[in-house]
C-alpha cells in the first residue's frame, strides 16, 4: 500500500494539449473535512484506506495542495442536451488532476467535481454542493458493487464554503476515477468545429490506450465503435435490469468507455413504473426509464455522425444496427438470471414482459419483488406475493406460467435456486430517500449515516445484520421526491 506522496502520474491526455483542455487550478473550499472515502476505491490507487483520515488528505482533495506531477485540466468537448445541439460545453466545475497508474498497470484518471470555475463555467461558479457530491458518491460505488458498469469514486469534501442554488448550501468536491473521462460530445467537438487534425489525433489516443485490441482488426476504427456500440447495450440492459434511471442522457454525459457517469438526477425505481421520470426538469419525459433503450441508440447514432471522417456510413449503419439485438440479449438474460432460471426458451421474454405490465399496475416494488421470489421455492413465493397485487387473477396465471418454467429448467435444489436468485437479486439499493436522509444529516455535519449507508450499499446482495431498515419499502414521502440537475 502507498502513501499519497508515493503516486506514480502519467497524464497522457494533458499531452494532448491546448487544443483538448485547458490549464486550470482548483479554487480551495474553506475549512475542508473529510465526508467519506471508499476503500474499494482507494484500492485502484494502492492507497492505504488509512491516509483516508491524514489533513493532507482533505487537503489534496479540496484544492489547498496539489502533486507536483499532476496537470490540472479543464476538458472541452460539446453535445446533445435534450436533442438540441450545443456547441460548447466542457469541465465546468470539474478538473481532471493527472492519470495515476497503479501496479497493475492500469491508468485512472483522478477527476475532481466542485473545483471552481473554469473557461467553461458558463456563467456558473464552478461549485458543487454537498448533496449533490454525496449523490454521485454514493451511485458510483453502489452501482459498481451491483455490478453495472460506472465510474467509481474515492471521497467526498466538505467545507463551511457557501454555495448559492435555490438556497445557500455548502460547498464540496468529489474526486471520481475512471479510465477516461472522454465522452461522446468529445468527438462531436472537432467534428461540428471542422478540426480534422485534432479529431483525428482524439480518436488514434482513444484507439490506442483504451481499444488496442481494435488495432488488430483490419477496419480499426469501425471495430472500436462496434465495441462502443456493444459496450453500451450492455450497459443500459444492467440499468434497466436494476431499474436505474440516469435522467440526463445527454451525449456530454455518455462515456467512450461504456461506463456510467456524470451522476445527476438519477434514480433507482421503488414501485415499478416504466414511464418514471427521475429528473423534475425533464418535462418532456425524454429520459423517462422506459425511454433510455432508445436514446441509448440516438446518442450512438450521434457519435456515428462525429465519426463519418474515420468510417463508412454504411459500415457506421451496420454497426449501429447491432445495438437493439445486443441489448435484448443482455437484458433478457438478465432476468432470466432474476428469475432464477438457467436455461432460455422462446417465452420468456413474453413472461417477463407479462410480470413487469403486472407489477406496473399494481405499483409492486421492483427490488424487493424479485428478491423475495428466490427466499423460498417457486411455489411458496408466489403465493406469499401474491398478495400485493391488485389483479390476483392476472398473477395467478402468471404464476402457473413460472412455476412451470422453473420446473423444466435445470435440476437443482431449492437451496441451489435460493443461492443463486440472491447472487443476482439486491436487498439494498440507493433509494433516493436513503440518499436524502444521509445528506439530511451531513448537512448537519453527521456523516455516519452516509459512511454507514456506503457501507451496506458496498455488499448489496449479502444480508446485513441489524441492517433490515435499508432493506425496506420506502415512506410515501420518499416516493415523491423531486430531484433536478442543479449542483
Amino acid at each position: 500500500m502507498k502513501a499519497l506522496d508515493e503516486l506514480t502520474f502519467d497524464n497522457r491526455f494533458a499531452r494532448l494539449g491546448d487544443a483538448f483542455s485547458t490549464h486550470v487550478l482548483p479554487e480551495p473550499l474553506d475549512e475542508p473535512r473529510l465526508v467519506v472515502a471508499s476503500n474499494a476505491a482507494m484500492a485502484l490507487l494502492d492507497l492505504d484506506p488509512a491516509v483516508a483520515e491524514t489533513p493532507v488528505f482533505a487537503e489534496l482533495f479540496s484544492g489547498h495542495k496539489l502533486w507536483a506531477e499532476a496537470e490540472p485540466r479543464a476538458m472541452i468537448y460539446s453535445g446533445h442536451q435534450f436533442g438540441g445541439y450545443t456547441p460548447q460545453l466542457g469541465d465546468g466545475r470539474g478538473l481532471l488532476l493527472g492519470e495515476v497508474y497503479n501496479e497493475a498497470g492500469e491508468h485512472w484518471d483522478l477527476h475532481l467535481k466542485g473545483a471552481g470555475m473554469t473557461p467553461y463555467s458558463r456563467m456558473g461558479d464552478g461549485r458543487a454542493v454537498l448533496r449533490s457530491s454525496i449523490r454521485e458518491f454514493l451511485a458510483s460505488e453502489a452501482l459498481h458493487a451491483l455490478g453495472i458498469p460506472s465510474s467509481r469514486a474515492l471521497c467526498v469534501i466538505g467545507s463551511s464554503t457557501p454555495v448559492w442554488r435555490e438556497k445557500q448550501e455548502r460547498g464540496a468536491m468529489v474526486l471520481r476515477l475512471a479510465p477516461s473521462h472522454i465522452r461522446f460530445g468529445n468527438f462531436e467537438y472537432f467534428y461540428y468545429t471542422r478540426k480534422p487534425e485534432q479529431q483525428a489525433e482524439l480518436a488514434e489516443h482513444v484507439l490506442n490506450l483504451h481499444y488496442p485490441e481494435c488495432r488488430e482488426q483490419p477496419e480499426p476504427y469501425l471495430a472500436m465503435f462496434r465495441e462502443i456500440v456493444e459496450r453500451n447495450a450492455e450497459m443500459i440492459a444492467k440499468w434497466q435490469a436494476y431499474g436505474f434511471c440516469h435522467g440526463v442522457m445527454n451525449t456530454d454525459n455518455m462515456s467512450i468507455l461504456g461506463i456510467t457517469f456524470d451522476f445527476g438526477p438519477f434514480a433507482f425505481l421503488d414501485d415499478f413504473d416504466a414511464h418514471f421520470i427521475c429528473n423534475h426538469s425533464d418535462h418532456e419525459g425524454r429520459y423517462s426509464f422506459s425511454n433510455q433503450v432508445p436514446i441509448g441508440q440516438w446518442n450512438l447514432s450521434a457519435l456515428a455522425q462525429a465519426l463519418t471522417p474515420f468510417i463508412s456510413v454504411d459500415a457506421l449503419k451496420e454497426a449501429l444496427g447491432l445495438y437493439l439485438p445486443l441489448y435484448q440479449a443482455h437484458y433478457l438474460d438478465l432476468m432470466r438470471r432474476r428469475l432464477g432460471l438457467t436455461t432460455a426458451e422462446d417465452d420468456d421474454q413474453q413472461m417477463v414482459e407479462r410480470l413487469l405490465k403486472l407489477m406496473q399496475n399494481s405499483g409492486v416494488d421492483y427490488t424487493l419483488f424479485f428478491r423475495r421470489l428466490g427466499d423460498e421455492s417457486a411455489a411458496l413465493a408466489v403465493a406469499r406475493l401474491r398478495d400485493d397485487f391488485v389483479d390476483m387473477a392476472g398473477f395467478d396465471a402468471w404464476a402457473e406460467q413460472y412455476k412451470e418454467r422453473v420446473a423444466r429448467d435445470a435440476d437443482s435444489s431449492e437451496e441451489q435456486r435460493r443461492e443463486r436468485m440472491h447472487a443476482v437479486n439486491p436487498l439494498y439499493i440507493l433509494r433516493n430517500y436513503l440518499a436524502q436522509n444521509a445528506i439530511t444529516a451531513a448537512e448537519s455535519g453527521d456523516y455516519s449515516e452516509v459512511r454507514r449507508l456506503h457501507e451496506v450499499l458496498s455488499r448489496p446482495f449479502e444480508e446485513q445484520a441489524g441492517m433490515e431498515q435499508y432493506a425496506q419499502r420506502p415512506p410515501d414521502w420518499g416516493k415523491h421526491l423531486e430531484i433536478s440537475c442543479s449542483s
